[in-house]
């Protein structure tokens, strides 16, 4: 993304799907509510059409960067987020982690809670909201590993924290462990988003390339 131009991955009369940038709020917080991804697709609708309307469907961690759904109209948002588990097929994401990881696939179930301090973590119990995290390692090096991710629940910071807790956290998450940043950014990619459409009942998939900056951890 040059500036204020939007990555625009798919657009029709009721949705639009977004590349996100790493270092960009989904959504306003208290101490920042101009830049972010919303309020420039906000501008963007507001620039075509005076009267349309855009609604945040889910999101994304401000350092993670990839595939954002909005909607367009308050109907369709709702039909999504009251039947997203149901009509998410694919989450899928690429991490690159610190260290050789083994095994080669592997999946992850926790409980997750968080503190007063908005820290993610895994219960010793089952008292927390269930966080389900599949991997598969695409290539590993002795230093660090790329990752093919899905996740099967949508909890906060649910991929930094499994990561976190296999020992390889995902590399630039100072947050989770990490104490390595080649790019200043954290290293976690929101790839591929298929869902079943409400308004067809037919399977609809996005994608975004991996970050071309991802490329220094292919040797």
């Amino acid at each position: 993304m040059v500036k204020d131009k939007l990555d625009i991955v798919y657009e029709d009369k009721d949705i639009i799907v977004i590349n996100k940038p790493a270092h960009l709020l989904t959504v306003a917080t208290e101490d920042e509510k101009i830049n972010t991804l919303y309020h420039k697709v906000y501008e963007y609708l507001k620039r075509k059409n005076k009267n349309n309307k855009v609604f945040i469907v889910h999101r994304l961690d401000k350092d993670t960067s990839g595939l954002v759904l909005f909607a367009k109209n308050e109907k369709l948002k709702k039909e999504l987020q009251d039947n997203w588990n149901d009509c998410v097929k694919t989450r899928e994401y690429i991490a690159i982690v610190d260290g050789f990881v083994d095994p080669l696939k592997n999946t992850i179930k926790e409980y997750l809670r968080e503190t007063s301090t908005y820290l993610t973590y895994a219960t010793k119990d089952n008292s927390g909201k269930e966080a389900i995290t599949k991997y598969e390692v695409t290539k590993r090096f002795k230093s660090h590993s790329i990752l093919k991710i899905n996740i099967l629940t949508g909890r906060k910071n649910q991929i930094r924290v499994a990561m976190q807790n296999m020992n390889h956290p995902i590399i630039g998450d100072k947050k989770y462990g990490s104490n390595k940043n080649p790019l200043r950014r954290l290293c976690l990619h929101a790839s591929k988003l298929e869902l079943l459409d409400p308004r067809t009942n037919k399977l609809i998939t996005f994608e975004s390339k991996i970050p071309r900056e991802f490329n220094i951890f292919e040797k």
